[in-house]
């Protein structure tokens, strides 16, 4: 059976890290802790005398001076490290954690877990082939000395920095390490720990590399585990649960995020927001529990950027280069079919096609195996169709021999509309309003990843509405757009009506258009 020590880094609330030591080792399990040096001296001695009673708890031989991207943040893992691994001999694993961090699953699941994974956990990615870096300094973290802290000193950061590649000082990475890179958040099983620190005793070489580098904490274990241990035992991922904003910050969870952290596939969570209360209640009494059933859905993170990205509705100030491609022609007529329902745009295409003979195709930039010609490579991607959209509708034209199309988008696809719109062929669009029942929207959810087949009832009743009000909005945008030819047919409209409205859109005769209106299934789902 799995026994965890904990290798807590912290450096304020000493309530909350006596109540996180007390609950993490009420099951059996033990915590290793580093209290940075530089909090109150009788914050520390709090911790250490609410928690002298408790056999399963150790403290780091030393206190040292914590700074964000420094070197000492290694020291201090080091320090609790070495202290877990000598008085928690029965440990077999070793899983790093802050005071922000709080588990989303009971010891009880954790340990068949890790009984069931014979692997460390741990992000380790290549650090010159992969882009875990997304922004600023890359290889300079590494090849130039860095003695400052950048926060804190940041004009000394970057004077030294700066002096160095003037000077032409690089250095050489350790020939026989190949440096990788990820999450601080790791859980390592007790041989691949002896190892490391076995391997720091003789490789003191590697030991003064990592000191000056660069936020050492993101590569120091990274790369000694994937130097040392073979790639099948490696399971490249964390098992702590984070996201980050689109500006680097970590995701703070609150007090109505309870179900859906369990229902994602990790042990615990960071950030916990100090204002979460209830939560941090809940989630405190989850680990000593038993016999808990964990549903997991995993859709933690692309429901977060779905409901980010409503909260922006931004446009764009200035066409891409690929939008001021040549027009499709002023004499061609581009016409739109505008449907949240795709099932419900097909089936009018199919009737369309029935009687006339414009060419019509289907979700061309929402699907990558929409039916289109071989136009030489351009009709590959969906990123390649967008990105030369006219370059693509021109070619269309051309390939149908035909001043008429008709395509089908998503309503979402505003820019493309409003793209098309300002060419100076004739575009007309319609819109087509369907009625969506809870059971359509939950399987909308299931299909684009915003739940997954065991999310809970309760998320998805609280997910519901915001689907629900992105579809209203994006009808909005689509009628406040200005479009000067903008025909709708509604579900709930008569066949009468809405032929009205393919007549407009369609150009055809009265009879013709009621044919496709009259259409039973249309609206079927």
């Amino acid at each position: 059976m799995a026994k965890i020590a904990y290798i807590l880094l912290c450096h304020k609330d000493p309530e909350a890290i006596i109540q996180q030591a007390e609950r993490l080792t009420a099951a059996g399990d033990y915590m290793a802790i580093h209290f940075d040096g530089r909090a109150a001296p009788e914050d520390d001695q709090m911790i250490r005398a609410e928690l002298a009673d408790n056999p399963n708890v150790t403290f780091a031989k030393r206190r040292i001076k914590c700074g964000w991207g420094e070197w000492s943040l290694v020291e201090a893992t080091l320090l609790a490290l070495r202290s877990a691994v000598e008085d928690f001999p029965r440990a077999t694993h070793f899983y790093m954690l802050s005071g922000d961090c709080m588990a989303v699953k009971t010891a009880e699941y954790a340990h068949r877990f890790l009984d069931a994974h014979d692997k460390d956990f741990i992000e380790s990615f290549d650090f010159f082939e992969s882009d875990w870096i997304k922004t600023g300094m890359k290889e300079d973290r590494l090849i130039y000395r860095h003695f400052f802290n950048e926060r804190k000193h940041k004009q000394l950061f970057y004077w030294s920095h700066g002096l160095q590649k003037r000077l032409g000082l690089q250095r050489g990475i350790p020939a026989d390490i190949q440096v990788q890179i990820g999450s601080q958040w790791w859980c390592l099983r007790r041989r691949t720990v002896e190892w490391i620190l076995e391997f720091i005793r003789k490789r003191r070489d590697v030991t003064r590399f990592f000191r000056t580098t660069w936020i050492p904490d993101e590569t120091f274990f990274q790369t000694l585990v994937r130097h040392l241990i073979p790639e099948q035992e490696i399971e490249t991922r964390t098992l702590t649960f984070l996201m980050f904003t689109d500006y680097g910050m970590p995701v703070n969870f609150h007090n109505d995020h309870y179900d859906l952290l369990l229902s994602q596939d990790f042990l615990f969570a960071r950030k916990i927001s100090p204002e979460a209360k209830e939560l941090k209640s809940r989630l405190g009494r989850l680990y000593a529990a038993q016999g808990v059933d964990f549903r997991i859905s995993n859709e933690g993170r692309s429901l977060y950027k779905f409901l980010v990205q409503r909260g922006r509705a931004g446009r764009r100030f200035a066409p891409r280069f690929w939008e001021t491609e040549s027009s499709l022609g002023r004499e061609r007529e581009l016409l739109i079919v505008i449907c949240k329902k795709w099932h419900v745009a097909k089936r009018l295409l199919e009737q369309i096609r029935l009687v006339t003979n414009v060419p019509a195709i289907e979700y061309l930039f929402n699907e990558e195996d929409t039916p289109l010609p071989d136009l030489g490579g351009i009709q590959a991607a969906l990123m390649k169709r967008t990105r030369h959209r006219r370059a693509l509708m021109r070619m269309l034209f051309e390939y149908y021999e035909s001043d008429q199309l008709i395509i089908c988008l998503d309503p979402g696809a505003i820019d493309l509309m409003n793209d098309f719109h300002s060419d100076r062929s004739s575009t007309r669009f319609l819109q087509i309003e369907c009625e969506f029942s809870d059971d359509y929207l939950i399987g909308h959810a299931h299909r684009v990843g915003l739940a997954g087949e065991r999310t809970p009832q309760l998320t998805l009743d609280r997910l519901l509405p915001t689907i629900r009000n992105d579809i209203l909005h994006e009808n909005d945008r689509i009628r406040d757009a200005g479009f000067s030819q903008l025909y709708q047919m509604r579900e709930s409209s008569s066949p009468e009506e809405n032929a009205g409205q393919l007549c407009g859109f369609l150009g055809l005769s009265e009879d013709k258009a009621m044919q496709i209106a009259e259409t039973h299934y249309l609206f079927a789902d």
